[in-house]
């Protein structure tokens, strides 16, 4: 049986897997990305990674399904501290962005939805469109609270959202550049949204 230090290292090990495994896909894409470069950034051999995973395709999956629960921790933390919606999605805004650039990045990006086997993509697919119908929430009660102007929802949300999950593409580990994406990113994000 497992002791809970025991699991706890398994989980640390496989977060940072995962990490690796981000920044690999991010930067080859799934096809250009072998199991060997993720072992390779991790200073481990291949056979040490199927411990965790049991090929590439179970890899993305895990990456994905990641992205997705930090995406709803930092919507969750902002809708339980935000004021109106205005600033609900200010801060949601920071939060992610601010795992992306942190510590608890590299996230991956969903753009290699279609190489998961059927079932796995669905429930990707299904994540994803929670998180945007929720994000969405956010700007109606926003318009609703007239803190944000009048817009349309979807189209807006996706704008937003494609602008953000597409920071790993480009951010490259800069710690000053890090900093100014946390601090103004949601803020040019949101002027257009703005009452004033």
């Amino acid at each position: 049986m497992a002791t809970s230090a025991e699991e706890t290292r398994f989980e640390l090990q496989k977060t940072r897997m995962l990490r690796a495994a981000a920044q690999c896909f991010n930067q080859k894409g799934y096809s250009g990305t072998s199991l060997r470069d993720v072992a390779d950034v991790l200073g481990l051999t291949d056979p040490a990674l199927y411990y965790y995973v049991r090929n590439k395709q179970e890899l993305v999956y895990l990456c994905y399904v990641r992205a997705a629960d930090l995406g709803r921790e930092a919507l969750d933390r902002a809708l339980s501290e935000g004021r109106d919606g205005m600033d609900v999605m200010l801060r949601y805004l920071r939060y992610h962005i601010e795992m992306m650039v942190g510590d608890r990045g590299p996230i991956a990006i969903m753009s290699e939805v279609p190489s998961l086997k059927p079932e796995h993509r669905e429930e990707v697919l299904q994540l994803s469109r929670t998180h945007g119908k929720n994000f969405e929430a956010v700007l109606q009660a926003g318009i609703r609270d007239g803190s944000i102007a009048d817009c349309n929802v979807r189209m807006t949300g996706n704008a937003i959202m494609g602008s953000i999950n597409w920071i790993p593409k480009w951010y490259h580990g800069d710690a000053e550049q890090g900093e100014k994406l946390v601090n103004e990113f949601p803020e040019i994000l949101a002027r257009g949204l703005s009452v004033d």
